[in-house]
């Protein structure tokens, strides 16, 4: 199904019969990643799982976006389709988008669930700092050359050696975009989320840390934090089934 927001066509899936949860997944992912949490929710929920504007098969945006527009989007989706009051679960970037939205107080959420968030701003190392100095006295240098074929590929072989690889991997107005929220602390709208919520968390994930986790549960009010020792970014697959008995008793009030 695909419906309209800010004209961009937004592709989106619709399983069960019940209250509504909606499922957000991570930067250059799309909503088949959280299937699986779908596939058991829908037994007992309304579960809405949406390719995020520039992800998926929904459209890319035209201008980078910051993490507001995220949060914008997250709540044009809920009123085009009258949603009321829903869970909201989200992964990495979605759950950035579940903090900015239910954070600012543009959306009403029943429940928070944040799988490996994305929100916090990342701690630099020296040697990130030290990369960042020597990619741009390189790109100084090499604007004043002539652009050859051979100063382009220098040009991009500096590029490829300072990005991530979602970065790489980004079309150029989401890696601008990425430019934009990376730098973009969200802190200040976590005790500002007053829903019960539950953290998942994977101890090796070197995308989102552990210790990002662990400052979220202290700063949301009512918060409880489950740590996969082991666990990569996606601790929610590497954990399937723990994960689904614990969503289950997490909302068993709720059905």
């Amino acid at each position: 199904m695909q419906i309209r927001i800010n004209d961009w066509n937004i592709n989106y899936e619709v399983l069960g019969e019940g209250k509504p949860i909606i499922l957000l997944h991570g930067w250059l992912a799309n909503l088949e990643t959280m299937r699986p949490l779908a596939n058991n929710l829908c037994r007992n929920f309304k579960v809405y799982l949406v390719d995020v504007v520039g992800f998926g098969k929904s459209d890319l945006p035209e201008h980078p976006l910051k993490t507001d527009d995220f949060g914008n989007f997250l709540k044009e989706f809920i009123d085009k389709l009258n949603i009321e009051n829903p869970i909201l679960i989200g992964h990495s970037n979605g759950g950035r988008m579940i903090i900015n939205a239910v954070g600012r107080g543009i959306v009403s959420a029943k429940k928070v669930v944040l799988i490996d968030s994305a929100g916090l701003k990342p701690k630099r190392s020296i040697k990130y700092y030290l990369k960042i100095g020597f990619y741009k006295c390189g790109k100084f240098i090499l604007n004043l050359l002539p652009d050859t074929k051979t100063v382009k590929a220098f040009k991009e072989k500096l590029r490829n050696n300072v990005g991530s690889s979602d970065y790489k991997q980004s079309a150029n107005v989401l890696k601008e975009t990425m430019k934009n929220i990376l730098n973009e602390d969200l802190s200040h709208l976590l005790p500002k989320i007053s829903v019960p919520t539950l953290l998942f968390w994977g101890s090796l994930d070197t995308a989102t840390p552990i210790s990002d986790g662990r400052k979220m549960e202290k700063l949301i009010p009512d918060c409880g934090l489950i740590e996969y020792a082991g666990s990569s970014h996606f601790s929610y697959l590497e954990n399937l089934n723990n994960v689904n008995s614990v969503l289950n008793e997490f909302f068993k009030n709720d059905i």
